[in-house]
């Protein structure tokens, strides 16, 4: 054993592109880590010799040469538009404040959930033709008579919110009933804020949801179109009715 640990290993790299070969001998006491630095040595070595052959098929250019580049290149067969490299993706403009659109909803037509899916939904710009998952493409939404949403069953006494102050015993829960009569915005904003995107883009899409109570909000400057929400009803499968006669 004491003369395999003192004997040297020897590493043969072969390139891919040359057919001779080259040893690399080291004084061994591990053979496998000295195996696996030989060889990355080698292949280091062999990635430079084919750098410098590459170098040297260059042409060389004599100092202060005035070589119209436009009419060096000029001659090439224009190949066209790149049709493998036309994936999408918004530019600053698609993206810009101004050229966002407003909606208004009122909540008092609609239930919670029906309500906070299509906001989501609009904030998160999946209505925009131009959509893409990693760019703000979304829009501006007005939310009013945040006090007077509508939720089915015994949710106001039964969905529990539950806040923390960060110190021993903090925790505070109460309902959704006394949240809505205490801060009617809070159920919607969270509501919505369940359904964006975890990250900095979903923190940037919920600053252009606007929260109201009552009817009045102060962006009448704006124009802002009615959202429209689709109905449960119209989605559910009908059969058809058949006549008697």
């Amino acid at each position: 054993m004491a003369a395999v640990a003192a004997a040297s290993a020897v590493v043969a790299c072969k390139d891919t592109r040359a057919s001779s070969h080259r040893a690399v001998r080291l004084p061994t006491s591990n053979v496998r880590v000295q195996s696996l630095f030989s060889t990355r040595s080698a292949k280091a070595t062999c990635k430079s010799a084919r750098l410098s052959i590459s170098c040297q098929q260059l042409p060389v250019l004599p100092e202060n040469s005035n070589v119209d580049f436009k009419e060096m290149y000029g001659a090439l067969p224009k190949l066209g538009k790149d049709v493998a490299n036309t994936t999408f993706y918004p530019k600053a403009k698609d993206t810009a404040k101004e050229v966002k659109d407003w909606y208004i909803i009122d909540a008092a037509e609609h239930r919670l959930g029906r309500l906070a899916t299509q906001v989501a939904l609009t904030l998160r710009g999946k209505t925009n033709p131009k959509y893409h998952p990693a760019a703000n493409m979304g829009a501006y939404v007005i939310v009013i008579n945040a006090e007077k949403i509508n939720v089915t069953g015994n949710k106001l006494n039964q969905k529990l919110y539950r806040r923390h102050s960060g110190r021993p015993g903090g925790l505070k829960t109460e309902t959704l009933g006394e949240l809505q009569k205490r801060l009617p915005e809070r159920v919607i904003e969270k509501a919505v804020k369940g359904m964006l995107p975890k990250g900095s883009l979903g923190r940037d899409l919920f600053r252009y949801l606007k929260v109201y109570k009552g009817p009045e909000h102060p962006h009448e400057a704006q124009q802002p179109q009615p959202l429209v929400v689709p109905s449960w009803e119209k989605n559910l499968y009908k059969s058809p009715v058949i006549s008697e006669d």
